[in-house]
């Protein structure tokens, strides 16, 4: 059996979800790879057959994503072009992993597509939603990767196509300590933004991992390092607590880890606010960004958070055999 397997390279979760899901979909099949994404900390240890310019978002520094930028970035002949010329009818099956090029390539050739990621279980009826619903946010999310099948990864299994988050084996294999250093991980946020509202909490270490800045620095009880993915996984696992966006991944490893867990979604992101909404329906806290009217909530859950019990066991090759069991 022909495989295709197709991964969102804008941000890292996909990427390390894509790290387990692979060797699973090898042992029933020849797998070819997309990647398609502008901004990518990872690298996958399997050959990529085709890497895609996509659609991608540009993380900006305002807590948000810079659409100037993401337009700037895009070409829609480009996209065009790859939907026609990938050839997905080669293949017995194609899971999306968000990855906009191949769902839109299947929907061109009116070719099956299984959609396999976090956004599919955001849109699930049955997932905890905010109060306030983004529409436009929700015609992206519901149209930028459309698929014929959908199976989602979500905090909690709030459905029975929604599986509880892949936690990637070098993970799972972390010793857990707590040094009592906080572990930051804001990419939408400008550095010396974090560093000035952070350092208003005087008695605590801070240890920020940034995608804008290379060269490490350090303000008083904070210390601003560029993301490195060993080194930002010893602090998270060595962490009191981590303070991160809301986007799938991390959080997961978060609360995987057993470590308390504090959530700013990013702006115009409706899959992050919806995150945030599930999140605060488990317990966890979050704030709508770090402005200073927010900084005592951080300050609480910093001297009185705790972690939220989970239970993430490793289904990943039950996970595949069923969406191959059911869609070949």
């Amino acid at each position: 059996m022909r495989i295709l397997y197709a991964i969102q390279g804008t941000g890292n979760g996909h990427l390390t979800r894509a790290l387990d899901t692979i060797p699973a979909l090898q042992q029933r099949g020849e797998v070819d790879i997309v990647v398609s994404g502008i901004q990518v900390d990872l690298s996958l240890p399997y050959p990529v057959k085709y890497r895609l310019k996509g659609l991608g978002f540009v993380f900006g520094k305002n807590g948000g994503v810079d659409f100037y930028r993401t337009f700037a970035k895009a070409s829609s002949r480009s996209f065009y072009n790859d939907t026609c010329q990938l050839p997905v009818n080669e293949y017995d099956l194609v899971i999306t992993d968000f990855e906009p090029v191949t769902a839109w390539a299947c929907m061109r050739a009116k070719k099956h597509c299984v959609g396999l990621s976090n956004q599919v279980a955001v849109l699930n009826q049955n997932v905890p939603k905010p109060k306030e619903t983004d529409h436009m946010g929700k015609f992206i999310l519901k149209n930028y990767a459309p698929t014929t099948a959908q199976y989602g990864f979500h905090f909690a299994r709030f459905d029975d196509t929604i599986f509880t988050p892949i936690i990637r084996k070098q993970v799972r294999e972390l010793e857990v300590s707590n040094q009592g250093h906080y572990t930051v991980y804001l990419p939408a946020h400008d550095d010396h933004k974090i560093v000035n509202k952070l350092s208003r909490f005087k008695n605590v270490e801070w240890q920020v991992f940034s995608k804008h800045n290379k060269q490490p620095f350090q303000h008083e009880n904070i210390s601003v390092q560029p993301i490195q993915n060993d080194a930002f996984l010893q602090s998270m696992a060595s962490s009191a607590g981590v303070l991160c966006a809301a986007g799938f991944g991390t959080p997961s490893e978060v609360l995987y880890l057993q470590k308390k867990l504090l959530v700013v979604p990013m702006k115009n992101q409706y899959e992050q606010v919806c995150n945030a909404a599930a999140l605060k329906h488990m317990g966890v806290a979050t704030v709508k960004s770090l402005k200073k009217k927010h900084l005592p909530k951080i300050s609480e859950w910093q001297e009185h958070g705790e972690p939220i019990q989970v239970h993430y066991p490793d289904e990943t090759d039950a996970i595949v055999a069923r969406i191959v069991q059911e869609n070949t």
